[in-house]
C-alpha cells in the first residue's frame, strides 16, 4: 500500500508541473549556481570575489550582483537581516551570475536548512573550531544518506526549476558551496585537521575576529597574527582536500598580495565599500 501511495504521489507531482520544469534537471546549470561558481573558482586565473551584505535590502543585493560580484553573502550572523530579507535578497539576484550565499549565525542545521530552502547556493559557517565542527557543517549541506539536510522541496527547488523527485540527487551531486571561517585561536591550533576535512570549498581567514581572538584587534601586521595567518595558509594550501583560501581585500594592492600567496577568493563588505566611496566623494568638495 505504501509503495502504491508513493507512486501515485510522484505521478501527481509530475503531472502538476509543466514538461519544461520536469526536464529542467538535465539543462545547463544556472549562471549563479554552485556548479558555475566552482568552475570560476577552479579556472579563473585570479579567482573570485565574495561581498558580505549586511544591509537588509534586495535593491542593494541586486545592484551588487548586477555590478559583477561572483558571490554575495547575506549576513545573518551580524546585523538586522532576517529570513524574509534573505528570501527577497536572493530573489533579487535571480538572472545574474552572482552566487547567493548566506552566513548563518552558527553551525546548527536549522538556519542552514532554512537558508538553503530559500534558495541559497552556498553557506558561510562561523566559529568552526575543530574538524568535528567542519564535518557537521558539510553534513548539513547534503541530504541523507550523505548528510542531514531536511527535505523541503518548495521555494528553492521551484526557483531553480528542479523536479521534486530529482532534487535530492541533484543537490547531492552538486552540493551548495561550503565556506568555513577561521576566526579563533582554537581553529588555528586545529587547522591541520580542519583543512583535511573533505567537502569544503573555501576556508576564509576572518581577520577581524581572529585578530580580536588573539588579543590584538585590528593589528594585522602583529607577529602573532602573521604567524597564525601563515599557519592557516600552509595547512590549507598543502592539504589534499582541495579547498581554496579566501581573505578580506579592501584594496587592489591587498588583492594582489593575496593572489601572489595562493588565495583564490577576495572578500569585501557592502557597508565598508559604501563608506569608502562616500569618503572619496567628500574629498571632491573639501
Amino acid at each position: 500500500m505504501m509503495t502504491s501511495v508513493t507512486k501515485l504521489s510522484r505521478a501527481m507531482l509530475s503531472r502538476a508541473m509543466p514538461a519544461s520544469r520536469r526536464l529542467a534537471s538535465t539543462a545547463a546549470p544556472a549562471a549563479n549556481s554552485a556548479t558555475a561558481f566552482r568552475s570560476k573558482l577552479a579556472t579563473r586565473s585570479r579567482g573570485v570575489t565574495m561581498h558580505f551584505a549586511l544591509t537588509p535590502s534586495p535593491v542593494t543585493s541586486q545592484a551588487m550582483a548586477s555590478a559583477g560580484a561572483d558571490a554575495l553573502c547575506i549576513d545573518m550572523e551580524h546585523g538586522p537581516i532576517d529570513f524574509k530579507d534573505v528570501q527577497a535578497m536572493i530573489a533579487a539576484m535571480k538572472g545574474t551570475a552572482c552566487l547567493p550565499v548566506v552566513r548563518v549565525p552558527s553551525i546548527e542545521p536549522l538556519s542552514v536548512k532554512r537558508s538553503l530552502d530559500l534558495g541559497a547556493e552556498g553557506i558561510v559557517f562561523p566559529l568552526a573550531q575543530s574538524a568535528a565542527d567542519v564535518r557537521r557543517a558539510v553534513s548539513s549541506l547534503r541530504y541523507p544518506p550523505l548528510g542531514e539536510r531536511g527535505f523541503g522541496p518548495f521555494i528553492a527547488h521551484s526557483c531553480h526549476d528542479f523536479d521534486f523527485v530529482k532534487a535530492v540527487a541533484h543537490y547531492n551531486s552538486n552540493p551548495p558551496v561550503c565556506c568555513v571561517l577561521i576566526e579563533t585561536e582554537e581553529a588555528v591550533e586545529n587547522i591541520e585537521a580542519i583543512a583535511n576535512v573533505g567537502g569544503v570549498d573555501i576556508f576564509q581567514i576572518a581577520q577581524f575576529d581572529l585578530s580580536t581572538a588573539l588579543g590584538i584587534p585590528g593589528q594585522f601586521d602583529h607577529p602573532r597574527f602573521l604567524e597564525a595567518e601563515r599557519r592557516v595558509e600552509a595547512a590549507v594550501l598543502s592539504s589534499g582536500a582541495g579547498a581554496a583560501l579566501g581573505a578580506v581585500a579592501l584594496s587592489e594592492e591587498r588583492a594582489q598580495v593575496l593572489h601572489a600567496r595562493g588565495y583564490r577568493m577576495v572578500v569585501g563588505f557592502d557597508i565598508l565599500w559604501l563608506k569608502s566611496q562616500i569618503r572619496t566623494a567628500q574629498t571632491w568638495v573639501e
